[in-house]
């Protein structure tokens, strides 16, 4: 949904007439980066990754565009601590895992290749996904797989993993979840322990608890005209994006919809559509990932505060 959105932000009525500055939250490999760049003339983008990694590899991309990039190495909810209030016209989040770290076996998240139960967006991190497989008790991996990943068969699973361990790498952790999954479920299911790595990796990188007030930071960080765009992969993240673009885009307090506006109160969003969207068949047919993809997004039209 890469044109999509570079289609919304490049839009937005902030960017007319001033050099408009745009936020990728999850930089990743730049390629959102790169199609705004490409789009908005003399715009500048700055990008926040986690992952050293991915910081590295974006800069190597987008290197021809010169002083209009620049990357930062913090997690998405600092956003504020690298850009002004009001500052930019159009932020985008590309939430869940990105394909450099499915396909890097040494980063443990794909359960399809051999690797270290690490998981860690940011390696400078302490948690992992062995601490969180081999020491969490059995009724927090269970609550972990329900909160994070919907997972039917959290409670079998859970024990199945306390019984199994020590466990020492993906491969092992795929075999044990896989058969402790009951059999139907697992012929309607090509890929019957990806909910569970989901869920382990979302617990290992915070995911979730730091998404509100990243996307809060985010919207504070909008001039007037400024869009949000965020893409969301699972029921659990788009939960909290939908609710918060919801809470922006009511006159009433927060979290009481049913009270009426206090006087000269306004909304500070404005939903740029109803429900969220979803790729194109002929996305998906050339990117799988887009399958489970959820567009939201946002203009900013009242005050900050």
């Amino acid at each position: 949904m890469e044109r999509e959105i570079t289609g919304l932000l490049s839009a937005a009525p902030a960017s007319r007439g001033r050099t408009p500055v745009f936020v990728d939250a999850t930089l990743g490999g730049g390629g959102h980066a790169e199609a705004l760049l490409e789009a908005v003339e003399g715009s500048r983008l700055v990008g926040l990754d986690r992952d050293l990694n991915a910081i590295e590899a974006a800069t190597r991309r987008l290197r021809r565009f010169g002083d209009r990039f620049e990357a930062h190495h913090v997690r998405f909810d600092r956003l504020a601590d690298v850009v002004e209030p009001a500052s930019v016209c159009g932020v985008i989040f590309d939430l869940g895992v990105s394909s450099h770290h499915i396909d890097a076996a040494d980063r443990g998240f794909s359960f399809r290749n051999a690797g270290p139960l690490d998981m860690r967006m940011d390696r400078t991190s302490s948690l992992t996904a062995a601490a969180v497989v081999n020491e969490y008790d059995e009724r927090t991996l269970a609550q972990i797989l329900r909160r994070n990943a919907d997972e039917r068969y959290s409670a079998r699973i859970a024990s199945a993993i306390v019984a199994a361990r020590p466990i020492s790498d993906t491969a092992r952790l795929a075999e044990v979840v896989t058969a402790a999954i009951p059999a139907p479920a697992r012929r309607n299911n090509r890929q019957p322990a990806a909910r569970t790595f989901q869920a382990i990796r979302i617990e290992v990188n915070d995911e979730l608890d730091v998404l509100e007030p990243a996307l809060r930071a985010a919207v504070d960080a909008l001039v007037l005209g400024g869009r949000i765009a965020v893409l969301s992969y699972h029921s659990g993240e788009d939960r909290i994006v939908k609710g918060v673009l919801r809470d922006l885009s009511r006159s009433g307090p927060v979290g009481r919809p049913d009270l009426p506006p206090p006087p000269g109160s306004e909304p500070r969003l404005t939903l740029l559509f109803s429900g969220g969207r979803t790729a194109a068949a002929s996305e998906i047919e050339t990117n799988s990932r887009a399958a489970s993809a959820r567009l939201r997004a946002a203009e900013r039209t009242g005050a900050t505060s």
